[in-house]
């Protein structure tokens, strides 16, 4: 090696070019290094596989660094899906305001009660019951009936009184009245015997047959059935008026008449228990939960109510008194069979016998005040 070469200076050396690096939490949204054309970004973001793209576009979550320095994207679908069912949530809430405001107008409401009066009417008219037996167990029924009623009420008391050593026309206004009270009681349980011995064959019945239920709404119908007793009033003078009184006497009332004439609380609670307790149940029974239902095997229920109801009126035997309990029966049988419940036709029928012995009695204290006046002014 020459002297000159040690004497020589050293070669300039040439400056190497310092790239920096980018920070890992924004590298991701930094365009890459590399050779070739720069692609320019698009405006928006590529939701290819919902990864945003760009930091700082609106609604675009930053994404977030794990623990081992790598990177973790916040999808969109999450975000997106939740927006939507927000944005659902406040229509369907917008649509039920709309419908609630529309609904509390007084059109609605008359259309919906027309609607619900028409269904209700059609499925009065059309519903049914289930009736296993034919009109030969229908029609056997109802003659056992009448005629125990005429047997039971005719012979067998007043034979089972003369055997004891009474006699009806000797009895006191109590004895009177307890008299009657027995005979109701042993009429009612022969008419139930004769429907246990009849339709034994028939067991289990279907459902709806002789229920007796204190739930629903059946107490409603018997408010609008109470409501109508000042028509079957008028129906009753109507009816007197047209049909001229018979000479005999009625036997029954008279009994009743004499007791509230007499005064005798115990008469009257006893005459109280036949007409507002015993007679509704059995006769109930009887009519509306044995014949009415029956009678809708072979027509329509409007029409089985008012059969009944005919019936009902005949079997009380006594022609001043048929058109009002006809009215009263079609009144009863429509309870019966809009609630098929025979407890609602029971109480109303103990509400109507109630009503008429309170008037009896008002009419009696009348025209016992009308004599001791004119006594008194003679």
């Amino acid at each position: 090696m020459s002297s000159a070469s040690f004497l020589s200076p050293p070669a300039p050396r040439l400056p190497c070019p310092r790239v920096r690096l980018p920070h890992p939490s924004s590298a991701a949204a930094r365009p890459s290094l590399g050779f070739g054309r720069r692609r320019l970004a698009p405006a928006k973001e590529w939701r290819l596989w919902h990864v945003p793209c760009f930091r700082n576009d609106p609604g675009v979550p930053t994404t977030t660094s794990d623990d081992d320095g790598g990177f973790k994207y916040v999808a969109q679908s999450e975000s997106s899906s939740a927006a939507e069912a927000k944005e659902e949530e406040v229509g369907s809430s917008n649509v039920e305001q709309e419908q609630n405001s529309k609904d509390r107008g007084w059109f609605p409401q008359l259309q919906k009660i027309k609607e619900n009066l028409q269904g209700s009417i059609l499925r009065f008219q059309t519903e049914r019951w289930t009736v296993p037996w034919t009109g030969q167990t229908i029609a056997q029924v109802m003659i056992l009936w009448i005629a125990t009623f005429w047997f039971v009420g005719s012979w067998i008391v007043p034979f089972l009184a003369h055997a004891a050593g009474f006699s009806k026309e000797t009895l006191t206004h109590r004895g009177q009245a307890l008299y009657s009270l027995l005979t109701d009681i042993t009429e009612g349980l022969a008419g139930i015997a004769i429907l246990h011995q009849c339709l034994g064959r028939f067991r289990p019945l279907p459902p709806g047959w002789f229920e007796f239920n204190l739930k629903g709404r059946w107490l409603l119908d018997v408010a609008v059935g109470c409501l109508l007793f000042p028509l079957v009033n008028l129906l009753s003078h109507i009816n007197i008026s047209l049909v001229p009184m018979s000479p005999g006497p009625v036997v029954g009332v008279s009994s009743v008449e004499q007791s509230i004439v007499a005064r005798d609380p115990v008469a009257m609670a006893l005459y109280a228990v036949v007409v507002t307790v015993c007679a509704p149940i059995w006769e109930e029974i009887v009519f509306r939960g044995f014949l009415l239902p029956s009678l809708t095997r072979y027509m329509p229920l409007p029409w089985s109510i008012l059969a009944s109801a005919a019936a009902f009126a005949l079997a009380h035997f006594n022609a001043q008194r048929v058109m009002p309990l006809i009215f009263l029966g079609v009144v009863m049988g429509s309870v019966f069979a809009r609630s098929r419940n025979l407890l609602a036709s029971m109480v109303l029928h103990s509400l109507w016998n109630g009503f008429v012995f309170l008037d009896l009695m008002k009419l009696e204290v009348i025209m016992m005040t009308k004599k001791s006046c004119n006594a008194i002014s003679r």
